[in-house]
């Protein structure tokens, strides 16, 4: 049963907002696939839209539910009407419905050049062969650069590249993304399998010293991702930021070629925060080996250590 006084919460906020997404999470840090899916489709194709982030609201997380009578998450409403959920944005988006839908121009079609080995083709070819009837190889490439195979069916709307004889699906999302991505297929000591090089990824995160970092502070915006009771402790003694639930959709939407310096107590979640801004896209990423105690161990011993 939906409350008047929460209908008219969902309605007053459909009315304010054109575009509207109720999700898991942010459109930058989204918490579940579905809701990375749904999101990352909408970034593609505008710059700005209203969001709800339903696990930070229990009553609109069910109320959405009972009014749009949609059981899952996310759901996107465009001027007041339910579109659906990520399944149905994606074939929307990949027909070019959801363009028009939203008013954006229509989908350019780019044929991506793939790259295949004879090892991969073979390995493919293989795996493919004991597959069902009418399923074809489909590779999506998300908005972090992420690539996943699948086999599914053909739905007729993607685009298709054939390499040393293996036909691959793309998505209209996927296919600029992987223009020159290069399939491998590797034998090491840690077994063997499919390896992709995607050239349109952002470059990995980097490692700094803190003597490098210290020589050139004033290059980089540092970002000090531990809890606030372990910077009380020891605080970095120069200008940063800190990363929380406040900061975090102001330090995502900086320029993506700001040079971000990356600093928790010994390095490793540093790594972590600093990886997750790679999916962000972001380009010069950088990780503080040792963190703040290899600065106050190194550089500055009035830090304390902890």
């Amino acid at each position: 049963m939906l409350s008047p006084e929460l209908r008219q919460r969902i309605d007053t906020l459909l009315n304010s907002n054109a575009v509207v997404l109720f999700m898991k999470g942010s459109p930058t840090q989204p918490s579940c696939g579905f809701s990375s899916k749904a999101s990352g489709i909408l970034n593609d194709l505008l710059g700005n839209y209203a969001h709800v982030d339903v696990l930070a609201d229990a009553e609109i997380r069910e109320g959405i539910k009972i009014y749009g009578q949609w059981p899952t998450i996310p759901q996107l409403y465009v001027k007041g009407e339910l579109i659906g959920g990520s399944d149905i944005i994606d074939e929307m988006f990949n027909s070019g419905e959801l363009h028009q839908v939203l008013g954006v121009p229509a989908p350019i079609r780019i044929t991506p050049t793939l790259y295949i080995t004879p090892a991969a083709a073979k390995a493919i070819g293989q795996a493919m062969e004991n597959s069902e009837p009418g399923m074809a190889l489909h590779l999506h490439v998300d908005a972090r650069f992420q690539s996943q195979f699948q086999l599914k069916p053909v739905n007729g709307n993607e685009i298709m590249v054939e390499a040393e004889g293996i036909k691959v699906y793309f998505d209209l999302a996927s296919a600029p993304r992987a223009d020159g991505i290069s399939i491998d297929w590797i034998e090491d000591a840690r077994g063997s399998g499919l390896a992709i090089d995607n050239p349109n990824a952002p470059a990995k995160v980097q490692a700094l010293s803190v003597q490098a970092l210290k020589e050139g502070l004033q290059d980089f915006t540092v970002i000090d991702v531990r809890p606030s009771h372990a910077r009380d402790i020891a605080q970095f003694p120069h200008a940063h930021d800190v990363l929380d639930e406040d900061s975090f959709e102001r330090l995502a939407a900086l320029p993506k070629n700001t040079r971000l310096a990356f600093l928790c107590h010994h390095g490793n979640s540093s790594r972590q925060a600093a990886e997750h801004f790679r999916g962000l896209g972001f380009t010069q990423l950088f990780n503080i080996e040792g963190g703040i105690d290899a600065w106050s161990e190194q550089i500055d011993n009035s830090v304390p250590r902890y």
